[in-house]
């Protein structure tokens, strides 16, 4: 994979997906900077883990969903390496209720930490890259952002955001020699998906054409290449890693 910028900012990046995207980027030659909330242990690992296999990272404590940490912490990427090439908006939360259950206060918070954060994330990289005229950011949304989900009223919507917005900021930077994409994963193996009953597996690979979870690893290198020099003339595009099920 070829890339012509030199760093990025994975948020979200302690565990899961995000560890994996850290992990994969840092693969490349880039110098992550590996993003926390409460993670601090975790994080320090994905470090290490990065080091260790010859990469660059460091590590950034700051909760996305806080505008001033996040505006914050970009200053400080660009300040020590004296830009930001790229950008993944990777962090995010459930709080999984019934709409009829559901609370304003249930619905906001999960919007403010997966749309409102990614807002932040794309509008301030937006500011940072225009001056040299070039740069992407990955948004990693969600199937259930194009499907919809019961229980995941907040989820959906955030996430269904987040693509819409994500087209609008590809449209509005365009013409700056910046991208916009997103990601909508699918069932993917993680620890949360690990939790889960035999018999829910069951069903949800069940519902999969190619007949399994994804890896965290596909993930990543499906966002590698929507950051990477390949992908140079794709811009406000949905790209679906989901085995095939969902291909509206």
């Amino acid at each position: 994979m070829k890339f012509t910028g030199k760093n990025v900012l994975v948020t979200g990046a302690s565990r899961g997906i995000g560890a994996e995207l850290a992990k994969g980027l840092a693969s490349y030659g880039l110098k992550v900077w590996v993003n926390y909330r409460s993670g601090e242990a975790e994080a320090n690992a994905v470090k290490a883990s990065i080091i260790e296999a010859g990469g660059k990272a460091e590590v950034i404590g700051f909760d996305v969903s806080d505008e001033t940490a996040f505006v914050s912490a970009m200053k400080e990427i660009v300040l020590a390496d004296g830009e930001l090439s790229y950008l993944v908006n990777n962090a995010g939360i459930t709080n999984d209720k019934l709409a009829m259950r559901m609370k304003n206060e249930d619905f906001m918070s999960v919007i403010n930490a997966n749309l409102t954060s990614v807002f932040t994330g794309c509008r301030e990289f937006f500011k940072a890259a225009r001056k040299k005229k070039f740069g992407a950011v990955v948004n990693i949304s969600s199937i259930v952002g194009e499907t919809g989900n019961a229980g995941q009223t907040n989820y959906a919507a955030s996430k269904g955001g987040v693509i819409a917005m994500t087209k609008s900021f590809a449209i509005e930077a365009a013409t700056s020699g910046i991208r916009y994409n997103t990601i909508t994963p699918g069932f993917i193996a993680t620890e949360m998906t690990e939790a889960l009953s035999s018999e829910i597996k069951d069903a949800f690979t069940a519902k999969i054409p190619m007949g399994r979870f994804g890896n965290p690893s596909e993930v990543a290198e499906a966002t590698a290449f929507l950051l990477s020099d390949h992908s140079s003339y794709i811009t406000g595009e949905v790209l679906k890693v989901n085995g095939g099920m969902n291909m509206a």
